[in-house]
This record gives structure tokens, sequence and C-alpha cells, in this order.
């Protein structure tokens, strides 16, 4: 069976440029990038195995339930990997936290992101800061 790759973002811009660089395995129908909100996500339930958030996280509307819709199109035993370059007492928290509360963004620390996991279902919840390089990657389990 062949693996396919869904893309989403809320931004047009960011989806039309997705859509650039990806047009030939788009026309093989192997990925597919579609404009929606992390709220609303326009997949049936328990449809991937692997749900990726890279540096988007900041700007979602509702944590609590945004990640409660991330679990739901999740198959079961299925995992979320969230990465945030920006986080509470992270490497980087003196220069990008200012700039971040400016934009009204979300930004939490590491024990943070270990309640959000675990209050929205997700089990084996695992968390790795690279303290050097500043990014913080944490990854979920469905039951």
């Amino acid at each position: 069976m062949a693996s396919s790759v869904y893309g989403v973002d809320y931004a047009a811009g960011s989806v039309g440029e997705s859509r650039y660089h990806n047009k030939r395995l788009i026309a093989e129908g192997r990925v597919h990038v579609e404009r929606a909100s992390v709220s609303k996500l326009p997949f049936s339930d328990g449809l991937f195995d692997v749900v990726t958030a890279i540096e988007t996280q900041y700007y979602w509307p509702d944590l609590a339930n945004d990640m409660r819709e991330i679990r739901r199109v999740l198959k079961p035993g299925g995992r979320l990997m969230v990465v945030a370059e920006s986080h509470k007492g992270g490497k980087n928290d003196w220069v990008l936290g200012p700039v971040m509360k400016l934009i009204g963004s979300n930004r939490l620390s590491v024990n943070d992101q270990r309640t959000l996991f675990q209050s929205a279902g997700y089990t084996e919840v695992e968390l790795f800061e690279e303290r050097r390089k500043g990014w913080l990657c944490c990854i979920g389990r469905k039951p």
C-alpha cells in the first residue's frame, strides 16, 4: 500500500507555496495539501498513523480542543509530535519570549506541554529538550 502525505495550513499563502513546490507529487496523488484550521480538520476519524506540528502550536486558537481534534484523526496507537523552538524556559526565551507575547502566541514550558498532552488524552508522553539549540520536541500516543 502506497503512503500519502497530507499537509494542512491555515494561511492561504503557505498552502499555495506548498502546492507549487509539491505539484508533481500532488499530481501523482502522493501529497495532498489543504487549507484548514487545526480546530476543525477536514479528515475522518482515525485516518493517520502520525501527525506532526512543527513550529505551529503557538498559533492554535484553542490548545486543549485542538489537541483533541488531532487525537480524533489519529488511528489508535497513532502518535502526535509537536516541535517548538520557542518555549517558556528555553534557551532563546529571553529574545523570543517578548516577541511571541507581543503577537499573542501560545508558549508553553516543558511541564505545560506534558500537562497539555496528558489532559488531551495522549499516553506515553515523551519530551525531549535540546538546550544547546533551544528546541523542544513532544510526542504523545493515542490509546
